[in-house]
C-alpha cells in the first residue's frame, strides 16, 4: 500500500506490506478559504468578543505585534500587512514586531526574510525575545502556582499588544497559540521551565486538546491575563497550508473559538491500540529537527500499545540540534531511566528538561525508531532512539516481531492528526 507522508519540503512516499492492511489517520479535511485576504479583513473589523481592530489604536501608541518563530507555519506574509492595513495611518516607527521564539534559538536574518519577506524585515523594527537574558525582561506577577512571570519588557510597555499565530492541537499545553504567545513565546526561561516541569509534564491532563484544568495552560493563560493583550488574530490550516479558518478579537474568546474548530477537524477517536503507529512532524518547518519531532512521537504514543513500535519519520535539516540542552541530557544520562530520574529529581531545573521527559515517558510504553536522511546513525542513537533506514524493511521486520494479527496505524500529518483512545 502506497502512502505519503509530510516530511520536509517534498513529502516522502512508502509502500507498506500488502498484509499490514494500515489504518490511516487523517484530519478531516478543510478546503482552503476561496479568497483569504478578504476573510482576514472581514474578521478584523467584525471581531468575536471585541471592538474592530482599528478602533482600538490611537494615533500616539506604541504597537507590539507578536509573531510565531520558524518551527510554526504562520502565514505570517498575509497576516501582517493586513494588520498594517487596519493600523492605517500609525507611523511605521509606532508598530514593534516581536517573535516569540521562547526558548528556541533566535532565526536568522534569511528565516526572517521566508517568514515575513524582504519590505517587512526592511521596513519593520524586530525584537526577537532571549529567555536567558534576564535584563531585557520586567516581572509582571506571580501566578496562582507561584511562578514568578517574567515577559519581555519592551513588549509589556506597548499600550496596544497583538498575538498572532496558527491554532493546532499541542501534546502537553492542549492547543497551540492564544496567549502561549505571550508565555513561554516572550518569557524569560525561569519562567517557561516553571512553567514547564517536571511535576506539570507527569500531570495527566497536561495532554493534546485539554485546556480547562491543563495546568500548563491554565497558568498559560493567567500570564497573558498580566498584560492584558489587545487583540488576537489566530489562523487554522491544512495539510496544504491554506487557511481553513481566522479566528480574531478578544484574545481568549477568539482562541477557545479555533480550538474548538480544531477539535473537530483534528481528534479522532480508535476502538484499540496498535501494534506498530508510523508518524511524522507534519513536514516542514515543522519537522526541522529531533527535538520537535517529539510532538509527532507524542501523537502516536497516544494509540500505540504498551511495548509496541513507532516509526517517526522527519527531515531533521536543523539536526537534534546538538547546540541545546535537550541533547546534552540525553549524552548526559545515557538510558531513559536515568533521564527520567534526574529530571524528576526535586529541584532539577534545566531548559528543554520538558522535550526530555516527554521522549522519555514516549521511549518507557513503546520502543521508537527514527528516520531521516540528515542524521547519521550515531546521531540518532545518542538521542536515545533507534535508526531506522527504511521505513518499509523496518515494518517488515516489525510485523515479524508481532505475528500475523499485528496491528498498524499511519499518522501522514503527524500531530495535525490527534488519535485517541475512545473511552
Amino acid at each position: 500500500m502506497r502512502i505519503r507522508l509530510a516530511y520536509g519540503k517534498n513529502g516522502l512516499n512508502i509502500d507498506l506490506p500488502d498484509n499490514s492492511n494500515p489504518a490511516v489517520l487523517e484530519p478531516r479535511y478543510v478546503a482552503g478559504l476561496p479568497d483569504p485576504a478578504s476573510a482576514v479583513r472581514d474578521a478584523l473589523r467584525n471581531p468575536i468578543g471585541s471592538q474592530p481592530l482599528k478602533s482600538l489604536v490611537k494615533p500616539g501608541d506604541k504597537v507590539g505585534i507578536v509573531f510565531s518563530d520558524i518551527t510554526r507555519p504562520v502565514p505570517n506574509r498575509l497576516l501582517l500587512p493586513l494588520l498594517f492595513e487596519e493600523l492605517g495611518a500609525l507611523p511605521e516607527e509606532r508598530i514593534v514586531l516581536f517573535n516569540a521564539t521562547g526558548t528556541h534559538r533566535q532565526n536568522t536574518d534569511k528565516e526572517l526574510r521566508e517568514m515575513l519577506g524582504d519590505d517587512i524585515v526592511g521596513r519593520y523594527r524586530i525584537v526577537q525575545n532571549d529567555a536567558n537574558d534576564r535584563g531585557s525582561h520586567t516581572l509582571v506577577g506571580r501566578s496562582s502556582q507561584g511562578n514568578d512571570i517574567w515577559l519581555l519588557e519592551e513588549f509589556v510597555r506597548c499600550r496596544v499588544k497583538i498575538l498572532t499565530g496558527f491554532i493546532e492541537p499541542h501534546f502537553f499545553a492542549g492547543f497551540s497559540a492564544g496567549g502561549k504567545a505571550v508565555m513561554p513565546g516572550l518569557a524569560l526561561l525561569q519562567t517557561i521551565n516553571r512553567n514547564h516541569d517536571a511535576e506539570k509534564m507527569d500531570n495527566p491532563h497536561s495532554r493534546w486538546g485539554i485546556t480547562v484544568g491543563n495546568p500548563v495552560w491554565e497558568e498559560v493563560r493567567e500570564a497573558a491575563r498580566m498584560v492584558s493583550p489587545s487583540f488576537l488574530l489566530n489562523v487554522t490550516l491544512n495539510r496544504d497550508k491554506q487557511v481553513t479558518g481566522i479566528f480574531a478579537g478578544d484574545w481568549e474568546k477568539a482562541h477557545q473559538q479555533g480550538c474548538e474548530f480544531v477539535r473537530s477537524q483534528a481528534m479522532l477517536p480508535v476502538r484499540a491500540q496498535y501494534d506498530i503507529v508510523i508518524s511524522t512532524n507534519s513536514g516542514y518547518p515543522l519537522d526541522l529537527n529531533v527535538y520537535q519531532s517529539v510532538k509527532g512521537m507524542s501523537a502516536a504514543a497516544n494509540v500505540v500499545r504498551e511495548g509496541g513500535s513507532i516509526v517517526m519519520a522527519a527531515d531533521c535539516w536543523d539536526g537534534i540540534p546538538e547546540h541545546g540542552e535537550y541533547w546534552k541530557m540525553l549524552l548526559e544520562a545515557g538510558d531513559i531511566k536515568t533521564l527520567l530520574r534526574t529530571i524528576r529529581t526535586p529541584g532539577f531545573q534545566r531548559q528543554d528538561q520538558w522535550e526530555a521527559q516527554i521522549q522519555a515517558l514516549i521511549c518507557q510504553k513503546a520502543e521508537v525508531w527514527f528516520y531521516s536522511d540528515n542524521l547519521t546513525d550515531t546521531q540518532i542513537e545518542s538521542a536515545l532512539l533507534r535508526p531506522c533506514r527504511s521505513i518499509e524493511r523496518t515494518v517488515e521486520k516489525l510485523l515479524e516481531k508481532y505475528g500475523p494479527q499485528a496491528s498498524v496505524c499511519v499518522l501522514p500529518e503527524g500531530p495535525q492528526t490527534i488519535p485517541y483512545l475512545a473511552g
